[in-house]
């Protein structure tokens, strides 16, 4: 009798483990340090054992609930004013303390890159305001990147809320740190910021399902995407430019008698070429593959053996960089600033072999341009740019990309799914798990992937709000959204534009209610489509949220166009949003105009300031028809502002 006992303990053992010894899980978001939304009703919820009897204290109040035979248990808190730090305990057959809980604003801030760069990579630019940031009332939680084609995850992959405390906000969104410390010193109240944003993806990953109800064929490939044998049958291997193909590498640099790295190496037969520009332009014409640059640099003893830092700007795609046959840093892509620290005793006095070896799969390969090329110690600095030697280690053929695109005019015979790009699956993985939590409102910085296709992005746009207020139960849900700035080769001619187009989807977007607009056609660089300047976009947002979400009277917008007239051979422009009245920012005459007859051939047009209006004209068009502003990539100085210093959108009359 007493061994049968044993027996049975041992086998009813598990059973006590998942039945009786269940803890009280909570959503990873719901954690230490969080901000809760102020003056909205808040909802705690978790998992624990079916049946579980469920009690939560927070400020005073008590509440009780059961968990669902599945597990799920929710609680409902009266709204709270603005205040903090408080506790939640929530007790079940385990006890769970959430600390240092703040109750104020929470913004929810997503999109692409733009949204996702953080401030330590901005840290040149930055560094005063890193190096003082103290608010702790600043909370910022970095939802991991996660995606789900069968529909809304009950919980994001990880995550924690940090403080805007020095070092600490390095990994803050700049866009958003800038945003939130702007509204924190006007206000006083505690902002979390809910940061779900993924460089290079789409608008239609970020809409969830119910926003597609007027797409068709989105709802048709999302259906398809819930049937797991399809997606894994249709899906690819992630590309990336730098990848090595699975043959062993065939580069000079890497299989002679000694690396073209090594300090033992002699070069023979190298060319001479600039840094920074590209080899195509210098030579090298329609060349993929790897590149090798090598020069010897002359350091002074003062840097001898110590700590440096390299700047290498930008470098198009891949790259690795060597001193003294030593490999200091590389990085995988060509967006990233290229920063890299150099440890003690590789430096020494007089001559040092500097060697990078550059990657490219295609378009132009080398060095960006307009870019900071150096290394520099505490006390000195020595210039990179300049002539270096180069050879080709090796030769890529060309590289068909038509199977990796659905971004093209022409749909490939057959899907290809890459998760991160289908539709619903960045909503369901990082935004659906805690659509239960009430936000103040929205940030929304995207559309260079849509870039190629700016025509359908108006109607993307309104299924994005649409879609997240129906989600968030909120059908006047402040959001805010910047539009694209100047980026890319400055166009002198007037010409056709994606980016343009994509601008003008933009602004028609301010259609829907509660919705406010950046201008920021004065805040890119031609040469990155990262631009440093994340201060005034987060800045202009904060601006934009006093109106729409603080309802401040205030100017908040630049000039949006508004209507025009023709009159003889001119046509006369309104606009909105004009403040105290129109200008120029340089002081010169409005610039960047065309006009343009019947037959919409565009030339640049003179523009003057009446009033509150512009007056455009050309001697080369007697009947005009149509005006452009501003519509370009990169457009050439467009100075059209109002007086408090806020720049206009771009736009186009027809």
């Amino acid at each position: 009798m007493k061994n049968f006992k044993l027996v049975l303990a041992v086998i009813l053992f598990p059973f006590s483990i998942s039945t009786g010894l269940s803890q009280i899980t909570l959503p990873k978001i719901i954690a230490d340090g969080m901000v809760l939304q102020r003056n909205e009703k808040i909802t705690i919820w978790g998992w624990a054992s079916p049946n579980e009897r469920i009690t939560a204290s927070f400020n005073g109040v008590q509440k009780k609930s059961i968990a669902s035979a599945t597990g799920k248990w929710t609680l409902e808190f009266p709204e709270m004013k603005a205040g903090g730090p408080y506790t939640i305990k929530i007790s079940g057959k385990n006890e769970v303390v959430l600390k240092d809980i703040l109750i104020g604003d929470v913004w929810l801030c997503s999109g692409q890159s733009n949204m996702v760069h953080q401030m330590n990579i901005h840290d040149v630019t930055y560094a005063d305001d890193i190096a003082n940031a103290n608010y702790p009332e600043i909370r910022h939680f970095k939802v991991p990147t996660k995606t789900d084609l069968n529909g809304p995850s009950k919980d994001v992959a990880g995550g924690t809320w940090q403080l805007a405390m020095s070092d600490q906000v390095r990994p803050f969104s700049a866009v958003a740190y800038f945003f939130a410390r702007k509204l924190y010193d006007k206000y006083g109240v505690p902002i979390g910021l809910i940061n779900a944003s993924v460089g290079g993806t789409p608008i239609e990953s970020w809409i969830n399902e119910p926003g597609f109800k007027e797409f068709p064929d989105k709802l048709k490939i999302i259906e398809e995407n819930k049937d797991t044998a399809f997606v894994k049958s249709h899906s690819r291997r992630p590309f990336s430019g730098n990848n090595q193909r699975n043959q062993k590498t065939t580069d000079k640099g890497l299989i002679g008698e000694k690396p073209w790295y090594d300090v033992n190496f002699v070069p023979k037969n190298w060319r001479s070429i600039n840094i920074p520009g590209y080899w195509e332009d210098q030579g090298a014409k329609d060349l993929n593959g790897v590149v090798w640059y090598r020069k010897e640099i002359v350091l002074p003893a003062s840097m001898s053996g110590k700590e440096a830092r390299v700047f290498l700007g930008r470098i198009i795609d891949a790259d690795e960089l060597y001193i003294n046959g030593i490999k200091v840093g590389n990085t995988t892509y060509q967006y990233p600033q290229r920063r890299y620290q150099v440890p003690a005793n590789i430096l020494k006095e007089g001559k040092n072999i500097f060697v990078i070896r550059v990657t490219n799969r295609s378009g132009k390969g080398g060095f960006v341009p307009d870019k900071p090329y150096y290394i520099f110690t505490d006390q000195d600095t020595v210039d990179l740019k300049g002539y270096w030697e180069y050879k080709v280690g090796e030769v890529y053929p060309p590289f068909d990309f038509s199977s990796f695109s659905r971004n093209n005019n022409e749909e490939p015979r057959e899907r290809t799914i890459n998760p991160q790009n289908e539709p619903t699956a960045l909503y369901n993985g990082m935004v659906a798990p805690y659509i239960q939590l009430p936000v103040k409102g929205v940030l929304w910085y995207q559309g260079e992937s849509n870039a190629g296709r700016p025509k359908e992005y108006l109607d993307l746009m309104h299924a994005l709000i649409n879609g997240w207020r129906e989600a968030y139960n909120a059908p006047q849900l402040p959001f805010i959204y910047a539009q694209l700035p100047n980026f890319g080769d400055v166009t002198y001619s007037p010409t056709e534009s994606n980016w343009a187009e994509l601008r003008e989807s933009q602004l028609k977007a301010l259609g829907d209610p509660n919705t406010a607009m950046t201008v920021n056609i004065d805040l890119g660089e031609w040469n990155d489509i990262h631009p440093d300047n994340k201060k005034d976009v987060g800045e202009r947002m904060a601006l934009a949220a006093q109106k729409i979400a603080y309802n401040e009277n205030l100017v908040y917008s630049g000039p949006l166009y508004k209507t025009y007239e023709v009159k003889e051979d001119k046509i006369i422009i309104s606009f909105s949003h004009i403040g105290s009245g129109l200008t120029t920012n340089d002081g010169e005459a409005v610039s960047s105009f065309e006009i343009a007859g019947e037959d919409k051939k565009f030339v640049w047009a003179e523009a003057q300031i009446v009033g509150d209006k512009i007056m455009v004209s050309s001697a080369e068009v007697p009947n005009p028809k149509y005006v452009r502003y501003a519509w370009a990539d990169n457009p050439d100085n467009p100075n059209l502002y109002n007086k408090e210093g806020l720049p206009a959108s771009p736009f186009r009359t027809n």
